[in-house]
C-alpha cells in the first residue's frame, strides 16, 4: 500500500524534474551515484505516469528501477556482430564480411582494452561496447560529455567554437543541468570562467576530471561484465573446409 505522504512527494518530485527539463522523463543516478541525469525521451502522461518503475530513495532522490530486460536487449543488439559471423548462410567474402571484420575485434584485442581506459575508447567497437554497457546502467552522460569534448577540440571557427561550449556547458556542467556530470566546485566554476574567453582548452580539467571518474568507477564495472567477457573469451571459428 503506498502512503499518500510518500505519493505525494513522489508526485511533487516528478513535476520539478518534468519543468526542469521538458519533454525528458524522470531523473535518476546511476549505480554508483556518481551524477543526476534525467531518462531521456518524450514525456508520456502526467506526473503519474512519469513515476513507473521509479522509487524514493532515503535522501529523497527519484530512482529508476533498473530492468533485466533492458540490460539483455542491449546485449543482444551488440551480440549481432557475432551472430552475423557465425551464421552458416553468411556469404563467404562480401561486403557484409569486410565491414564485419572491421568492426568486430578478436579475443587478443579485446583484451587490451583491460590494459587501459585510453585503449578502449581509441578502439571504434570497444568504445561502442563500452557507451552499450553504460547506457544499462543509466550513466552514460560522462562518456558523453567527454565525447563531447573531443568534437570540440576539432571546432575550427571561433564562432562555432564558442556556441558549442555554451552547448556544451549548459547541457553537462550547469547547476541542475539534463545530463549533469559530477563535478567538484572548483572545477566547475573554473570551466565556467573559461567560457569568457573560449579556447580548445576550456574544457581540458572537466574531461580530465570525468575521464578519472570513470577510470575509478565505470571502466573497472565495465571489464567485469559479462559485455565484455563474451568477448574475451569467444571461441574462434574454425577455418572453413
Amino acid at each position: 500500500v503506498i502512503r499518500p505522504g510518500f505519493q505525494r512527494a513522489c508526485v511533487a518530485a516528478a513535476c520539478t524534474v518534468a519543468a526542469r527539463c521538458p519533454g525528458r522523463g524522470v531523473g535518476d543516478r546511476s549505480q554508483s551515484g556518481a551524477s543526476y541525469r534525467p531518462i531521456c525521451g518524450p514525456k508520456v502522461g502526467g506526473p503519474t505516469e512519469m513515476l513507473r518503475g521509479m522509487y524514493l530513495t532515503r535522501n529523497g532522490n527519484l530512482q529508476r528501477r533498473h530492468t533485466m530486460k533492458e540490460a539483455k536487449d542491449m546485449k543482444n543488439k551488440l551480440g549481432i556482430f557475432r551472430r552475423r559471423s557465425e551464421s552458416p548462410g553468411a556469404p563467404p567474402a562480401g561486403k557484409a564480411d569486410k565491414m564485419m571484420k572491421s568492426f568486430k575485434p578478436t579475443s587478443e584485442e579485446a583484451l587490451k582494452w583491460g590494459e587501459s581506459l585510453e585503449k578502449l575508447l581509441v578502439h571504434k567497437y570497444g568504445l561502442a561496447v563500452f557507451q552499450a554497457f553504460l547506457r544499462t546502467e543509466f550513466s552514460e552522460e560522462n562518456l558523453e560529455f567527454w565525447l563531447a569534448c573531443e568534437d570540440f577540440k576539432k571546432v575550427k571557427s571561433q564562432s562555432k567554437m564558442a556556441s558549442k561550449a555554451k552547448k556544451i556547458f549548459a547541457e553537462y556542467i550547469a547547476i541542475q543541468a539534463c545530463k549533469e556530470v559530477n563535478l567538484d566546485s572548483y572545477t566547475r566554476e573554473h570551466t565556467k570562467d573559461n567560457l569568457q574567453s573560449v579556447t580548445r582548452g576550456c574544457f581540458d580539467l572537466a574531461q580530465k576530471r570525468i575521464f578519472g571518474l570513470m577510470e575509478k568507477d565505470s571502466y573497472p564495472r565495465f571489464l567485469r561484465s559479462d559485455l565484455y567477457l563474451d568477448l574475451i573469451n569467444q571461441k574462434k571459428m574454425s577455418p572453413p573446409l
